[in-house]
């Protein structure tokens, strides 16, 4: 595997951003901000909405080349808003990102990351992330901490975004390499992978579901790693490829709503035993508990 993303064959890929929104207000401008400065500029950006309370923020992006929208008045998940979001992407776009609303990728993340993709030595890798940082959007500034690098597991099953809290250290998570899984907030992925992966038992009238719908939120990006592992396809870390992400690090869960515990539990649980993973199985079903029943 190539490491450089700068040495690649002269070429044009055309790339899809795809943003699923929830009330998005706060973010949804900066983050059009950043894909609207891009020095490769993307062939489409579809926006897909899952039951803002009023959809009116998003008409300002309605008129703009390339754009889609898409508005319901239902909250159809994180999942389901993806795959509606993929059949509006053009049959001949190479690459698509899933981006969320909160997630500000920097002006050369599109170039950079289809650098990579175009070269010969990366044909086989299916989908990359790169450097993932903290921001902000109060005080509209980087925190300086890692938000994710990449997404790994614990031998007894616990999954988590490496460096994720970590201050800025200039020596660490320096070099491309082949990771587990990735973080669906910043999500590249080449469309030969995405049809490669779909899940054909979901088909609908001619059409397949790429994110399972079943998680609805949270996991369903591990679950798409896993996925496209099985079907060899590569995951891979490319430092020079940068986002920032408006997620905040709070040790206490017990902070976060129960239903969206019980979501993040059940789908775990999910995972290990859709893959395969028996000890991780073991420690995935006890932490579902403790949240049911412990409240944990």
């Amino acid at each position: 595997m190539n490491k450089n993303t700068n040495d690649c064959p002269d070429s044009n890929p055309k790339v899809a951003v795809i943003i699923v929104t929830h009330n998005s207000e706060r973010h949804i401008h900066k983050c059009m901000e950043c894909l609207l400065s891009q020095t490769s500029y993307p062939e489409q950006i579809i926006i897909v909405d899952s039951g803002s309370k009023d959809c009116e923020y998003l008409q300002q992006y309605a008129a703009l080349k390339g754009v889609n929208l898409t508005t319901g008045n239902i909250d159809i998940g994180f999942c389901r808003g993806n795959n509606l979001g993929l059949t509006r992407v053009n049959k001949d776009i190479d690459y698509v990102l899933f981006l969320n609303p909160d997630a500000f990728a920097m002006p050369s993340f599109i170039q950079k990351a289809s650098m990579f993709m175009e070269n010969e030595s990366n044909g086989r890798c299916g989908a990359l992330t790169g450097t993932t940082w903290g921001y902000s959007i109060e005080k509209n500034a980087p925190t300086g901490l890692y938000d994710t690098t990449g997404v790994f597991r614990s031998w007894w099953g616990r999954w988590y975004d490496r460096g994720q809290g970590e201050v800025r250290n200039p020596q660490k998570y320096t070099t491309a390499e082949q990771i587990p899984a990735i973080c669906g907030a910043v999500y590249f992925c080449r469309n030969a992978a995405i049809k490669d992966v779909m899940l054909r038992s979901a088909c609908v009238n001619q059409e397949c579901e790429l994110f399972d719908t079943r998680f609805y939120m949270y996991k369903e990006d591990i679950d798409l790693s896993l996925r496209l592992k099985k079907r060899g396809w590569e995951l891979m870390f490319v430092p020079e490829v940068v986002a920032f992400h408006c997620r905040g690090w709070n040790p206490d869960r017990k902070t976060m709503p129960k239903k969206m515990r019980m979501h993040s539990a059940t789908n775990e649980l999910r995972i290990q035993w859709k893959h395969k993973s028996p000890i991780p199985l073991l420690y995935s079903f006890f932490k579902y508990c403790a949240v049911k029943y412990l409240n944990i």
